[in-house]
């Protein structure tokens, strides 16, 4: 099979899973800049994730939040019905177990057995509503932690955490995953319960063979190699999904590949090397997890979902037979240039023919704004008040 036709093939295959609370009125801790396009509610968010599907072909999912889309009172046959209406479904169930006020000394983690409970009971809740759904995934992220030393005894919220996850597990059905994310710090400065990905697979495994973990691309450690951890927790079948964005700093939120894309591409490049190796890469979770309080929120979405398919077909454009001749020999010129090569690539007339054999527009941006949708959804809108928060 031709490069060019094997890159459509893993594009039809490349799908991108949109945030629920990515399209509501969301900023800092500082505060937010009101966008009156914003969504303010769960209908308006399917809405708004629906004309992004619409446009790029890639998005046919939506993640929701279990406290802020189903509050008391929303049915979740309602919910479907607007996912339908909108050429999307439901996809992986965001239970939220860090906003509340009983959480503020933990909650899976929390020395109150009544409080661990309550916890577990909106865990529950929330898989029961993956079940009405139809979700294949529960994703699990928690702000248990601590601030300072001396605060609480670490080992003794590992085993609560990781009864709860065990519970968790058992709980959900056959055909579900649960994934857990992982975080260095923020809110918990001291330590988090879950900082890094090796305390995740630690507590995944023991959990089941249903628990994977999640890489979110934010949640990092300046210098941390990133594609590293994917490629070890690919040979250890225990990677999940990803949450997709970008950051400076720490946990940014920005759009994916607006500040280092060679790292995304490397990321994608060490799954394909995967496919090479192994013939094929078990289910993986693409996600986007992205907040906008500065751009507009369904443009912010497109331009992630683009950059994302630019730099997958980039990955699979890499020449993994010279690269494995080359480094054979200890080529390391050799062997970074053909990296180098795939990555400065222009894919875009590939995708862009990718979307022309579907019917899609080329640029699926230009055709948004060319749409009118956020003239109309402001007007409808005005100046929403969501009542929505920054997700980790």
């Amino acid at each position: 099979m031709a490069k060019n036709d094997i890159v459509m093939k893993r594009l039809d295959e490349f799908k991108i899973e949109l945030p629920s609370w990515g399209f509501a009125d969301t900023g800092t801790r500082f505060g937010k800049f009101i966008q009156p396009a914003a969504a303010r509610n769960i209908e308006e968010k399917i809405a708004d994730a629906g004309q992004v599907h619409k446009l790029t072909g890639a998005c046919p999912t939506v993640a929701v939040h279990t406290l802020w889309d189903f509050p008391k009172g929303r049915s979740v046959a309602s919910v479907l019905k607007a996912a339908k209406r909108h050429g999307v479904k439901i996809g992986a169930i965001n239970p939220n177990v860090f906003e509340l006020q009983q959480y503020k000394w933990g909650s899976f983690t929390n020395r109150s057995a009544e409080i661990r409970e309550i916890a577990m009971a909106h865990i529950r809740d929330s898989i029961e509503i993956a079940r009405q759904v139809g979700s294949e995934y529960i994703s699990l992220w928690f702000a248990d932690g601590t601030n300072y030393p001396g605060q609480a005894d670490i080992i003794e919220r590992k085993h609560y955490l990781a009864e709860a996850l065990k519970t968790t597990h058992d709980a959900m059905a056959d055909d579900m995953t649960m994934l857990v994310e992982y975080k260095p710090f923020e809110p918990a400065f001291y330590a988090t319960d879950i900082a890094d990905w090796g305390m995740a697979m630690i507590l995944a495994r023991a959990a089941g063979p249903r628990a994977k973990v999640l890489v979110d691309t934010g949640h990092h450690y300046q210098a941390t190699n990133i594609e590293q951890i994917v490629a070890w927790l690919l040979d250890d079948n225990m990677l999940g999904g990803f949450h997709f964005n970008d950051r400076k700093y720490a946990d940014d939120d920005l759009t994916l590949g607006s500040i280092d894309p060679y790292q995304i591409f490397r990321i994608f490049h060490e799954i394909e090397n995967y496919r090479f190796r192994n013939g094929s890469v078990p289910p993986l979770a693409y996600m986007v997890d992205q907040s906008h309080n500065l751009k507009p929120k369904i443009e912010a979405m497109i331009q992630t979902v683009d950059t994302a398919q630019q730099l997958y077909a980039k990955a699979v454009l890499v020449d993994r037979k010279a690269l494995a001749a080359s480094q054979a020999k200890e080529d390391l010129v050799g062997s970074e240039n053909i990296l180098r090569a795939a990555f400065f690539t222009d894919t875009r007339p590939l995708v862009a023919e990718w979307r022309k054999w579907h019917g899609l527009p080329a640029d699926p941006l230009a055709a948004h704004r060319a749409s009118g949708y956020e003239r109309r959804a402001a007007g409808k809108r005005g100046v929403g008040r969501s009542g929505d928060h920054s997700f980790a």
